[in-house]
Protein backbone atom coordinates (compact mmCIF):
# COMPACT_ATOMS: atom_id res chain seq x y z
CA UNK A 1 0.00 0.00 0.00
CA UNK A 2 1.13 3.43 -0.89
CA UNK A 3 1.11 6.23 1.89
CA UNK A 4 2.00 9.03 0.06
CA UNK A 5 0.04 10.66 -2.44
CA UNK A 6 1.68 10.92 -6.16
CA UNK A 7 3.44 14.26 -6.68
CA UNK A 8 2.10 13.79 -10.33
CA UNK A 9 -0.73 12.14 -11.18
CA UNK A 10 -0.79 9.61 -14.75
CA UNK A 11 -2.33 10.48 -17.73
CA UNK A 12 -5.52 8.35 -18.28
CA UNK A 13 -4.02 6.60 -21.24
CA UNK A 14 -1.50 5.09 -19.21
CA UNK A 15 -4.39 4.23 -16.53
CA UNK A 16 -5.90 2.66 -19.06
CA UNK A 17 -3.49 0.07 -20.64
CA UNK A 18 -2.98 -0.96 -16.87
CA UNK A 19 -2.47 -5.04 -17.42
CA UNK A 20 -1.79 -5.78 -13.97
CA UNK A 21 -4.90 -5.19 -11.25
CA UNK A 22 -4.77 -2.08 -9.71
CA UNK A 23 -6.91 0.58 -7.61
CA UNK A 24 -6.66 4.24 -7.60
CA UNK A 25 -7.30 6.00 -4.53
CA UNK A 26 -8.48 9.22 -5.13
CA UNK A 27 -8.43 12.12 -2.29
CA UNK A 28 -6.37 14.39 -0.04
CA UNK A 29 -3.67 14.58 2.72
CA UNK A 30 -5.99 16.64 4.48
CA UNK A 31 -9.36 15.14 4.58
CA UNK A 32 -10.97 13.55 7.17
CA UNK A 33 -12.65 10.60 5.48
CA UNK A 34 -9.50 10.06 3.65
CA UNK A 35 -7.49 9.40 6.67
CA UNK A 36 -10.01 7.58 8.87
CA UNK A 37 -9.96 4.81 5.14
CA UNK A 38 -6.78 3.96 5.72
CA UNK A 39 -6.84 1.64 7.93
CA UNK A 40 -9.68 0.13 6.49
CA UNK A 41 -7.73 0.19 2.57
CA UNK A 42 -4.27 -1.49 4.66
CA UNK A 43 -6.29 -4.39 6.23
CA UNK A 44 -8.07 -4.83 2.81
CA UNK A 45 -5.03 -4.39 0.59
CA UNK A 46 -2.31 -6.76 2.61
CA UNK A 47 -4.31 -9.96 1.31
CA UNK A 48 -3.87 -8.70 -2.26
CA UNK A 49 0.31 -7.84 -2.50
CA UNK A 50 -0.40 -8.23 -6.63
CA UNK A 51 -3.04 -5.62 -6.45
CA UNK A 52 -1.22 -2.04 -7.71
CA UNK A 53 -2.18 0.82 -5.54
CA UNK A 54 -2.11 3.87 -6.74
CA UNK A 55 -2.79 6.82 -4.49
CA UNK A 56 -3.41 10.59 -6.23
CA UNK A 57 -3.83 13.47 -4.93
CA UNK A 58 -7.09 15.08 -6.00
CA UNK A 59 -8.62 18.09 -6.54
CA UNK A 60 -10.14 20.97 -8.72
CA UNK A 61 -8.92 21.19 -12.02
CA UNK A 62 -6.90 17.66 -11.63
CA UNK A 63 -7.71 15.65 -14.99
CA UNK A 64 -7.08 12.02 -13.58
CA UNK A 65 -9.87 12.28 -11.36
CA UNK A 66 -12.27 14.47 -13.84
CA UNK A 67 -12.10 11.64 -16.11
CA UNK A 68 -13.33 9.18 -13.67
CA UNK A 69 -16.03 11.53 -12.49
CA UNK A 70 -14.68 11.70 -9.05
CA UNK A 71 -17.12 14.06 -6.59
CA UNK A 72 -16.26 12.81 -3.08
CA UNK A 73 -13.02 11.42 -0.83
CA UNK A 74 -11.57 9.29 -0.71
CA UNK A 75 -13.09 7.33 -3.96
CA UNK A 76 -11.21 4.20 -5.01
CA UNK A 77 -11.66 3.19 -8.41
CA UNK A 78 -10.95 -1.04 -9.01
CA UNK A 79 -9.03 -1.90 -12.34
CA UNK A 80 -8.71 -4.79 -14.22
CA UNK A 81 -7.00 -4.72 -17.23
CA UNK A 82 -7.64 -1.08 -17.40
CA UNK A 83 -11.33 -1.15 -16.95
CA UNK A 84 -13.25 -0.23 -14.46
CA UNK A 85 -15.02 -2.97 -12.41
CA UNK A 86 -15.91 -1.45 -8.79
CA UNK A 87 -16.23 2.00 -7.24
CA UNK A 88 -16.22 2.94 -3.36
CA UNK A 89 -16.82 6.25 -2.43
CA UNK A 90 -15.68 6.70 1.24
CA UNK A 91 -15.97 3.06 3.06
CA UNK A 92 -16.45 2.93 6.27
CA UNK A 93 -15.64 -0.92 6.51
CA UNK A 94 -12.97 -3.09 5.03
CA UNK A 95 -15.07 -6.23 3.74
CA UNK A 96 -16.80 -3.71 0.38
CA UNK A 97 -12.98 -2.86 -0.36
CA UNK A 98 -11.83 -6.93 -0.13
CA UNK A 99 -14.96 -7.88 -2.23
CA UNK A 100 -13.49 -5.13 -4.46
CA UNK A 101 -10.14 -6.38 -4.47
CA UNK A 102 -11.46 -10.06 -4.88
CA UNK A 103 -12.96 -9.15 -8.04
CA UNK A 104 -9.74 -8.12 -9.94
CA UNK A 105 -7.20 -10.36 -8.26
CA UNK A 106 -7.37 -12.87 -9.89
CA UNK A 107 -4.04 -14.49 -8.33
CA UNK A 108 -5.25 -14.82 -4.93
Amino acid sequence: MNDVYAAIEPARAEIDTLDAPAVIEFGSPWCGYCRAAQPLLASALAGHPHVRHIKIADGSGRPLGRSFGVKLWPTLVFLRQGKETARLVRPVASDPIREALAEIDISG
